[in-house]
């Protein structure tokens, strides 16, 4: 069963809004927490209160403690890859400590579950195993991989001190409808963003590294499993197949349609993880969830959601 009372941080965005709805519709009671930085623009569904505040400040704790969770999801974040790259340490002032105030803020309020977003591409680094088990040392390149281990750690702490159960979810490259296409990261919504606004989308490097390509509705229901789980410890959530990105933007331009648009490289990103994929068997035997949406079909469904939602193409950047 579904705990009766949950918190969401991050609730507002790509990710928790469709979570929610999820929650909601299940019959659980939902406090998002979210400084609406990040937000998708989809209203929340009645039944879901919004504070909006900084998941880790004192407000934020102060709901929580009215509120009385039985378990809270934390899927706040605070930039990615690039950002935390550019300045690890205001990534660690902002995004690490605000997740552990918000960990500490939840058991105090009586919650017996935390269920917290971590990042499958990110923590294995350069995995020596394909799909990369659990098993695995985590080996991040990145600061943001780092920063979402350290906060592992910190959670596993939290079990060991006050009993409460808690799961760490190994996402996958999560893409799918309601996903930013104007920022740094997300290699699906930002190609769907350059298509419809008649520009051709980018490929850095080759394009031949690789990763496990999630869809949104898969993640949601894979939370919705971790908060009826009674396990603890880390999960991967991901489909256990690589796709490389050449694929997933051709395919995306062969969508599309437009004979005008072709796929653009530019210069590779130094460091980056060149192969990745996740082996999802644990979550299957821990929680009962596979990946149900292949990457045809979730990726239709995703430019289908940015051409019924983007703007239409400027005259400035429309193709002549």
């Amino acid at each position: 069963m579904l705990p009766r009372r949950i918190a969401v941080s991050g609730g507002a965005g790509f990710i928790g809004s469709h979570t929610v709805e999820a929650l909601v519709a299940a019959g659980s009671l939902v406090l998002v927490i979210d400084d609406l930085s990040h937000a998708c623009g989809v209203p929340l569904p009645p039944g879901a209160d919004l504070l909006e505040a900084d998941c880790g400040s004192a407000e934020a704790a102060a709901a929580l403690e009215r509120f009385r969770p039985d378990a809270v999801l934390h899927l706040a974040a605070r930039g990615g890859v690039n950002r935390a790259m550019r300045d690890p340490g205001t990534h660690v002032r902002t995004a690490v400590a605000s997740s552990i105030a918000f960990f500490k803020a939840a058991t105090d309020a009586g919650a017996r579950a935390i269920v917290t977003a971590s990042s499958g591409g990110a923590v294995y680094g350069d995995a020596q195993r394909l799909p990369a088990p659990e098993t695995l040392l985590p080996a991040p390149r990145s600061a943001y991989g780092a920063s979402k281990a350290a906060e592992e750690v910190y959670l596993g702490s939290f079990r060991r001190l006050t009993g409460a159960r808690t799961l760490a979810l190994r996402y996958g490259n999560v893409y799918g409808p309601r996903q930013d296409g104007t920022g740094e990261a997300g290699v699906v919504a930002i190609s769907c963003w350059k298509l419809l606004n008649g520009e051709a989308p980018q490929i850095r490097g080759d394009g031949l590294q690789t990763r496990d390509f999630t869809f949104v509705l898969d993640v949601a229901a894979a939370n919705l499993a971790a908060l009826r789980s009674t396990r603890s410890g880390a999960v991967n959530v991901g489909t256990g197949r690589e796709t490389d990105i050449k694929t997933v933007v051709g395919t995306l331009v062969r969508l599309h349609g437009d004979p005008r648009l072709t796929e653009q490289h530019v210069e590779a990103v130094p460091g980056e993880v060149r192969r990745g994929c996740l082996d999802a068997t644990r979550a299957h035997r821990w929680l009962s969830w596979q990946a149900q949406v292949g990457i045809e079909d979730g990726l239709g469904q995703t430019l289908q959601w940015f051409t019924a939602h983007a703007p239409r193409p400027s005259a400035a950047t429309a193709v002549p």
